[in-house]
């Protein structure tokens, strides 16, 4: 495996990334789309996993405009207010384009198979649910289902694979509103739900005061299943198969 601190151009900008790359490429790619911390230890921990599972996995800094390289920790109280600052300024339009200008760079790396999906937690979540109504992205897993509900309107548009883990004692997204996404999201045959029952928010958080390596453990395993079904080449899926 290969890590690496990168510059992506974006069509208004150029934005910070951290791109881990496998031991074998071609390979399927993956967008990993962070919480309000940053590009911190976590998501680099993520980046690896990933790649650890053959994919190609890049971590952009959602936070380019506002305050670009910040790196926070939910274990100091000053970072959590500034993580919260730079959250309620962030425009998830602005966002979801930066996600769609990072997925035509990592089509054209030559690393990649030509296929590119998209993990997100918490705030990189609804990220995720974003581009599955409003862009042709391969596939995408959420983590938690933050504030989905307040684009529950656009789930007519959801059109693309999409994975959702959540937290059932989750305390950031009430009972009601995990009742509401699964009534409103699983009557669409793309959708995948799948519930943690003892699971607080961030539980795949490596090293956050909420994290839970069993439940972590399942979703990563069902998460690159869910992947690899969808981001293999056609040659991958049908290894007799002639090119």
């Amino acid at each position: 495996m290969q890590t690496k601190n990168i510059r992506v151009p974006l069509r208004n900008g150029v934005m910070g990334a951290y791109l881990a790359l496998p031991d074998r490429t071609p390979a399927g790619a993956i967008i990993a789309i962070m919480e309000i911390w940053g590009v911190n230890h976590t998501m680099r921990a993520h980046a690896r996993e990933f790649a650890e599972a053959g994919f190609v996995c890049l971590v952009p800094d959602l936070f380019w405009r506002q305050e670009p390289g910040v790196e926070l920790s939910d274990a100091n109280a000053e970072h959590v207010r500034k993580a919260f600052d730079l959250y309620y300024d962030f425009d998830y339009d602005l966002g979801v384009r930066d996600m769609v200008d990072t997925w035509k760079y990592l089509e054209r790396l030559p690393e990649c198979n030509g296929k590119v999906g998209a993990v997100g937690y918490c705030l990189g979540g609804k990220l995720c649910y974003l581009m599955c109504c409003r862009t042709d992205i391969e596939c995408a897993v959420a983590y938690y289902g933050t504030y989905i509900e307040h684009n529950i309107r656009e789930v007519r548009n959801l059109h693309r694979p999409f994975m959702l883990h959540m937290a059932m004692k989750d305390r950031w997204v009430q009972t009601e509103v995990n009742d509401l996404l699964e009534r409103r999201l699983s009557p669409n045959p793309l959708v995948t739900i799948h519930k943690y029952l003892g699971a607080d928010h961030a539980f795949a958080r490596h090293g956050g005061k909420t994290y839970s390596k069993p439940e972590a453990d399942r979703a990563l395993e069902l998460t690159v299943s869910f992947l690899k079904k969808h981001l293999a080449s056609r040659t991958e899926r049908n290894p007799g198969s002639s090119p």
